[in-house]
């Protein structure tokens, strides 16, 4: 794996370096401090982000929310900081684990591993979710077809359905698609 390692603490950046490379990662970037995050995660590309400081601040977050956004990777962040709220908030920033207590060599590798299946878990939950949500706006607009139909042409909710079905593949194309160019149909005039 690539790793983009955040420490401005040269001994302990040097403690993670060298447990993951003992563990056959790379490093392919070791940065002080996490004012260009966005930046070198872009240009670097990393398979994981570790980030170890003693109070890290919004400004972290923010970047971390659009990495989130933009270029999901796991994230593990030790830090110093027990408030609870911003625990929370760093998670919710795309944090997969945050860990309190400080850093020794043995701990590294198997909390790398549980970040990245936490950060997998997470990432099939929200594939799974944009396809419901993606399947529930198809029916909604099959639906729409469906009432015009029904209401134009008398159809039974059955036979319109039948009709969209057998148009859609008579042209050899989604019942979606025929859906939406009947309900544009009908909006244009």
């Amino acid at each position: 794996m690539r790793v983009l390692l955040v420490d401005g603490d040269a001994g302990r950046g040097a403690l993670l370096e060298q447990a993951l490379s003992d563990a056959g990662h790379k490093v392919v970037a070791r940065i002080a401090d996490d004012a260009e995050l966005l930046t070198r995660v872009g240009e670097f590309q990393p398979d994981i982000i570790i980030i170890d400081m003693d109070a890290p601040g919004r400004d972290t977050l923010e970047q971390l929310r659009e990495i989130s956004r933009d270029q999901p990777k796991p994230v593990i962040m030790f830090s110093d900081n027990r408030d609870g709220e911003f625990i929370r908030q760093s998670v919710q920033a795309g944090v997969s684990a945050y860990i309190v207590d400080g850093l020794s060599r043995e701990r590294v590798m198997p909390i790398v591993e549980v970040a990245i299946a936490r950060f997998r878990e997470f990432q099939a939950l929200r594939r799974e979710l944009e396809e419901t949500r993606n399947q529930l706006a198809d029916r909604k607009i099959v639906d729409k077809a469906k009432g015009i139909l029904m209401q134009k042409k008398k159809m039974s909710e059955d036979q319109a359905y039948q009709f969209l079905r057998k148009t859609a593949m008579s042209r050899n194309t989604r019942l979606v698609e025929v859906a939406r160019i009947l309900i544009s149909l009908e909006e244009g005039l």
